[in-house]
């Protein structure tokens, strides 16, 4: 990003003001970590997190024709969203992998917006454009949108003096318009961490009110602005996919272990051909989770080996501050995708044993 300014999010004065490490992520000045990692990521899993996602972006889609669009282009069932529900999806190219993978939140029948990832905005927003036919309009709201998160199990306790909304009647994956601080809002009750939480939605104008207000309010339960490297581990220890690191334009829905965000009885969507073929032949990688046997953390991008050979890259590698464990994410041939299985990672060129664990590492207590 040499020479190119980077953009900012409505909180960045904030986020600087509180000593945030910040770092350049997809050409957005974002803040890495705060207190730190550790620190940041413990009060998420027992307290709660405050975090800056204003950098995702929102597509809004619409017209009497937004339905069967959405089915044609998503690997999820749309038509099985009530008003108010939301559902992650894969939006997949013809040969079955992924252009992103999106949260689709339904206002009605004849109107959804999508929250999609940072690094993919434009590119989404093309491609749903020209694959869009009949009566919908499609629109990049990304600009008229900040987004806030508060994930942990004290998020609906910080959030709720704040908002006009009864959180308790806003189940898992669902939304709800409202006002928070005395100013519209969009809440969602979703996350990417693993934990209970909600996603706040407002004009970028209002976020700093927002934010210093949740804040104020959350402070004496033991929240904690959080940066970007514990949301990384968070959603790590929880299995939740990351574009560009396990998911890509290069693997499809299934080889990414994600079958369940495919509704085969829905009808025709892009890649449905290619991913019944291998639903029925079976895939020829998956994406296992992997613990650490040797002392050493796999970290992204290191090498794997498998049986001596060569067999690909850890796509997602970290320590796990809640487990206490060093755990990751790689591909492997689907005959040793197994719970069980061994293989070596190559750690500053030592080979360090790992086995394949089942999946998600960390599950909340409901």
């Amino acid at each position: 990003m040499s020479g190119t300014t980077l953009k900012q999010t409505p909180l960045n004065a904030i986020h600087r003001s509180l000593g945030g490490r910040m770092v350049d992520f997809s050409g957005w000045d974002m803040p890495v970590q705060f207190s730190g990692v550790i620190e940041e990521h413990m009060a998420v899993r027992t307290a709660a997190g405050l975090f800056d996602v204003s950098h995702m972006g929102e597509i809004f889609v619409a017209g009497k024709d937004a339905l069967p669009n959405l089915q044609r282009l998503t690997t999820n069932d749309v038509s099985r969203l009530a008003d108010g529900q939301v559902h992650y999806s894969g939006l997949t190219y013809p040969n079955g992998t992924f252009v992103d993978d999106i949260l689709v939140h339904r206002y009605s029948e004849h109107s959804y917006f999508l929250c999609v990832n940072a690094s993919n905005t434009e590119k989404d927003f093309r491609w749903i454009q020209q694959h869009c036919q009949g009566d919908v309009r499609v629109e990049n709201r990304s600009a008229y949108y900040a987004q806030i998160a508060i994930q942990g199990p004290r998020a609906a306790k910080i959030l709720q003096p704040l908002t006009d909304l009864d959180l308790s009647t806003i189940k898992y994956y669902w939304f709800r318009p409202g006002n928070c601080c005395g100013k519209d809002a969009i809440l969602a009750h979703t996350g990417y961490t693993g934990e209970d939480g909600f996603e706040i939605y407002v004009a970028p104008e209002h976020a700093p009110q927002v934010w210093e207000s949740i804040m104020r309010i959350g402070a004496p339960e033991g929240l904690l602005p959080a940066g970007l490297a514990c949301r990384n581990t968070l959603r790590l220890e929880a299995k939740m996919a990351l574009y560009g690191n396990d998911i890509s334009d290069t693997t499809t829905v299934l080889e990414a272990d994600l079958g369940w965000i495919v509704k085969w009885n829905k009808g025709d969507f892009h890649g449905r051909d290619v991913l019944l073929e291998q639903k029925e032949r079976g895939v020829p990688k998956r994406l296992v989770g992997f613990e650490m046997i040797d002392k050493g953390i796999a970290r992204d991008h290191y090498p794997i080996r498998l049986n001596g050979q060569d067999a690909g890259l850890v796509t997602s590698g970290s320590y796990a501050p809640y487990l206490k464990k060093n755990i990751g994410l790689a591909y492997l041939p689907s005959d040793q995708a197994k719970p069980g299985t061994e293989f070596e990672v190559v750690v500053r060129d030592k080979a360090l044993r790992a086995v394949v664990v089942p999946t998600p590492f960390y599950k909340r207590q409901k």
